[in-house]
Parts: C-alpha cells; structure tokens; sequence
C-alpha cells in the first residue's frame, strides 16, 4: 500500500523519537527511532511492559550479545505495541470511530481515501462495509532505525577485545535485523565499509522475485556524488538503497556535516535530473552481485525513493519540495520537538525551545565526535556542565561510553567529554608557557566537550519518571536554526494541520526562506573558516576556501534563476527572495577578496 503522508519524523536525538511510532505510527506516519543507547531502551521497554502489564525479563549486560538482544526487544515491543494501537482505530465501531475520526482529518486534503470517505459517507453504509473499507485502505506508519556509523566503538570483555561484529554499531544493526520490524534502516554519519559489509549477513535486506525488501537501507547523504558511490559499494555485496535521504547540510538538527559549499536546491536538482540513471547504474550492478552470490534477482528495477529534510517550516516549501523536485516525503524534525503527543521532550527543554531565537540557536564545537553540533544556549546539561567546572571538576563521569574515541592518554579509548580525559588535557595545558589569553581558548576548547550520548536521552526518562541517579537531570537537546520561528506547544493535529496549510502556526512574518536560510547559515561558515586560517593559510586551506566559495556561487546564481523563472509559487516572497540574494552574493564577493588577500599574503611570506 502507498504512503498515506507526505511527511516524516526524522530521527532526533537519542531520546525524543524513541518511542515515537508508539504515538504516531497508528495514524500512518513514519517515523525514526535511535538504537545507540541499549540502557535507555531497556529502561523504556521495562516501563512499557509494567504500563501494559506484559511479562518483561530483563537482559542484563552479562548475558551474551546482550547490545543486540536489548535493541530486538525493544523494537519487538514497539511494534507489537503500535500494531495493537493500529488494530484498534481499525476495529472501530460507529460509536467509537474517534480514532478513525482521526486518521482522516490529518490526512492531506488530497488524499484520494479522504475523499472516498467522504463519498462513502454519504451513502448508508453497513459496519462491516465500514470495515472492510478501513482495512483496505488504511496503513500503519513504519517504524524505522537510525544507526550513525561513526558510534561503532571497540567494546571488551575481561579485558579482551571483542571481535568486530560485537562493536556498538554492528550490534544495533543485529538488533533490527533480528527484530520483527518490516521497515527501513537508516545511516547516517557517512560511509563505514566495515559496517556496510556487515549487512550483507542477514536475509532480511535482500530482495525476493518481487523486488520486495522486509528491511530496506536507507542513507542519509548530502550530494549525489556520495550517493552513487555508497549505493554501488552496497549494491556490490547484493544490497539495494531503496532511499537515498538528502539532509541540509547546515540547516538541520543534531550533528551537521557541512557540504563543501554545496548547496540544498542544486543538489535537490542534481537528483531529480538523475534519479533514473541512479537507478539503472546502481541496479545493473545489483543484479551481477545478486547472481554472483547465487540469490534471488527480482524481476524488475526496484523502487527508489529520494526524500528530503532539514529547515522546512511552511506548506509552500514543503509542497515545493514535492511538485519540483518529485521528493517522495519531505522530513519535519525541530518543529515535533514542541508536540508532546509525537516526541518526547521534558517540561523545562520545552519551555527553553519555545523561548529560543535565532541567537540561541548555534553551531557548537560540544560533540565529542569532533563534529560540529547543533545546540540550543541555555539547555540544562550545559548548566550541569559548568557547574562542574565551577567547582574544579570538568568533565563526565562518563557511565556511558558510546562516543570513546580517544587514545591519547590511555590504551582504550575514552571520551572527549570525559573527566578522566580533560583532567589529563588541562593537567598537559598547566605545563605549557603559553600566554593567559591562549591558555583561556585552549581551556574553553577543553571542557567545551559535553556528555551528548548522556544528554540527548534523559528527557525521556525525566518525562516517564524513570530513576535517572546515574544520567541526573541535565538534558542536551540539538534543535536545527528553523527552530527559532516555533514558539508554541501543538498538537499533532495542529502541526499536522500547519504541514499540509490548513492552518498557520509561525506567528512571526520574517522567517527567511529555507533556502534562503540555509545560504546564509553556508557564508557565515565560510566567514568563521577564513576567520581561523587568516594567520596561517595553507595550500590545501585555499583550496578547500575557493572551492567552498565558487560552490556558494553556483548556488546562489542557480537561485536567481530559478525563483525568476518560478510562476505561481513565493508569489508573495519572491521580492524579498531575490534581494536576499544580492545581498548574499554581495556578501560571498567579499569573503572571495578576503580569501584572494590571504593567498597573495601566503605567497609573498
């Protein structure tokens, strides 16, 4: 059966879409769950099963494989749960049709079962033509995954190394695939070969005659170039891409991996001009593996998807998205954040996030993974931070571990945000003559590192009252800059109602347009970047400067075309759209001097 929304709830941080199909699935939304922290997903599935009075056994960390066993649980009784939910709204009666009330009035005004309903409606009609109806024509939302490759840490035991497959990330991905769930895993953080061969171990992700997956890929990628390369690499060992999940790359939420300059609209144009040629590239390649391996080959292409996210907050860009460059779903992260009935946020992080503007809203260096992280000034793990500092004592106890990484003070790796860690560092800084000024930067460099694998999963066992001695009450919460222009509590309906332009919930006139926010997010990037090499630019430096500008270029000259050539859409921002740009490209013309007086400095020195 087709999709029932043209929208989706993307993963967001660890705990607030852990359990959001539970909530939303049975109205036919998709929607993304983490899988990185084992211990908060035991902890929810306890509590779930104690809610629903369901026989819970725990799995304890000394049974073996105990990381994969804990996300199958998990994932099994979410799914039985959200299926029971589903089962219900569908076994309605006429009485009792709330439920199904529901389903329909949040679907778009064009869907074509909304208006056979409605048709439907006015005939006289049985309860078990209603049914029959219902079941024919209503589906469950899926429920997928979200595994980022780069939490795939070494874990040991008795000391001894474990081999590969029990690494974090390996262990998640045997979680899905031993799960019940007939849905999508997604990965994000880049390409991890190691990993990716790794899926080629489990029946589930490979096609039948039919074409049909039981768990589909999805990658998250910011260019087609990182598109075709992944999916040939995966088709390679038999494994199809049935989504390619273009993300902005500055311009969204959690942690942001920056584009070389490339910009959301051009690479939105580059797939939809190619999409067919993906398809055949990748599925010619696909069908030699397939056979090579003695498997099953399908007798016709596979369904590809190419869906979109990061910075949509009106009807207009997200229908945009859909009519112009035929994406299939378009993603609605930050905006949930402020929909207790979808994602699940505590009381204090909510009333932050409705206070936020653009100001509070930032690129942060606090994510021990070295990549740049959006945060929100003012969270409550930051407070606990400082507090530490405050009184002499930086750092995290670290009773986690999932972002360990580092070597540079012990044989196994720890975390940047950890105590042990930034004692050594800033014991190694006391020693160094460096001058007051220095000292303050590389000490602020320091402790700047939060507890994220901590903070970004506490909201969840703060809101169900779950005993949180261990993760205290600090919350990291990691909003995209479209956050700033949400500033109420709403219901599903009401965000749902906002997404398909029934209503209008930004009570602010100046929000930018995605596109045009994203630009500016790009330069200011690129200005914080020449900002940090003008004392000593390099060769490769300059490279990466020119081409990152020459790429802003490109996109904003793609821009102007495009929203000149436009008829019937932006009508009434169009104006505004267009001088936006010149000012922008007025603003890139600068930084490009500035980059051209650093060369000619270099080259004289």
């Amino acid at each position: 059966m087709s999709k029932k929304h043209s929208f989706h709830i993307p993963v967001m941080g660890i705990g607030f879409t852990i359990d959001t199909p539970l909530k939303v699935a049975q109205y036919g939304m998709d929607s993304v769950i983490s899988v990185v922290d084992d211990i908060l997903l035991e902890k929810l599935r306890k509590m779930y099963c104690e809610k629903f009075e369901m026989p819970y056994n725990a799995i304890s960390e000394k049974i073996e494989d105990f990381r994969a066993k804990r996300v199958t649980s998990y994932l099994n009784l979410i799914n039985q749960l959200a299926e029971k939910k589903f089962e219900e709204l569908k076994n309605t009666t006429i009485e009792k049709s709330n439920g199904l009330k529901e389903y329909l009035s949040m679907l778009p005004d064009s869907s074509s079962i909304k208006k056979e309903f409605k048709k439907l409606s006015n005939k006289n009609f049985s309860l078990t033509e209603l049914k029959n109806w219902v079941k024919d024509n209503l589906t469950m939302g899926s429920i997928d995954v979200n595994i980022m490759t780069k939490v795939d840490k070494d874990n040991f035991k008795d000391g001894e190394k474990l081999p590969t497959e029990f690494n974090d990330a390996h262990a998640a991905l045997r979680g899905f695939a031993n799960s019940d769930l007939e849905s999508s895993l997604i990965l994000s953080a880049g390409m991890s070969p190691r990993l990716y061969s790794y899926i080629e171990q489990f029946d589930d992700f490979f096609p039948n005659e039919k074409g049909e997956i039981k768990k589909k890929i999805v990658l998250k990628v910011s260019d087609y170039r990182s598109a075709l390369i992944q999916g040939k690499f995966l088709a390679k060992k038999g494994i199809w891409v049935s989504e390619y999940r273009i993300e902005s790359g500055l311009n969204c939420g959690g942690h942001a991996f920056a584009t070389d300059g490339f910009l959301m609209g051009p690479i939105l144009e580059e797939f939809r001009i190619n999409k067919e040629s993906l398809i055949q590239t990748v599925h010619e390649v696909l069908l030699s593996a397939l056979e090579n391996k003695n498997r099953i080959t399908p007798n016709s292409n596979l369904e590809l998807k190419i869906t979109a996210q990061g910075g949509v907050g009106t009807d207009e860009e997200h229908e945009f998205l859909i009519e112009h460059y035929n994406v299939d779903s378009v993603g609605w992260g930050s905006p949930f954040l402020l929909v207790p009935e979808a994602t699940t946020v505590d009381d204090a992080t909510i009333n932050i996030l409705m206070d936020a503007k653009e100001d509070d809203l930032y690129l942060s260096n606090i994510s021990p993974l070295g990549v740049p992280f959006n945060s929100l000034k003012g969270n409550t793990k930051d407070i606990e931070k400082m507090a530490k500092v405050v009184k002499g004592k930086p750092g995290s106890p670290c009773p986690k571990e999932f972002l360990s990484s580092n070597k540079e003070f012990t044989e196994n790796s720890i975390c940047t945000a950890s105590r042990q860690y930034q004692r050594n560092k800033i014991k190694e800084l006391d020693i160094e003559e460096v001058s007051t000024s220095e000292y303050k930067s590389r000490f602020q460099k320091i402790i700047e590192k939060s507890c994220i694998c901590v903070g970004l999963g506490t909201s969840a066992l703060l809101v169900n009252k779950i005993d949180n001695k261990v993760e205290k009450d600090g919350v990291s919460v990691c909003p995209g800059p479209n956050m700033a222009y949400f500033s109420k509590v709403m219901s599903l309906k009401e965000i749902t109602d906002h997404i398909y332009g029934r209503v209008n919930i930004i009570s602010r006139d100046d929000r930018p347009n995605m596109f045009i926010k994203e630009l500016n997010l790009y330069i200011d990037y690129l200005k914080n970047n020449i900002e940090e090499t003008s004392d000593s630019l390099t060769k490769k430096q300059e490279k990466y400067l020119m081409t990152f500008s020459k790429n802003l270029s490109e996109g904003i000259n793609y821009y102007q075309n495009l929203f000149i050539d436009l008829k019937d859409k932006f009508e009434s921002t169009k104006i505004n759209i267009l001088s936006e740009l010149d000012t922008s490209e007025k603003s890139l013309q600068l930084l490009h001097l500035e980059i051209e007086n650093l060369t000619k400095k270099m080259v004289i020195a």
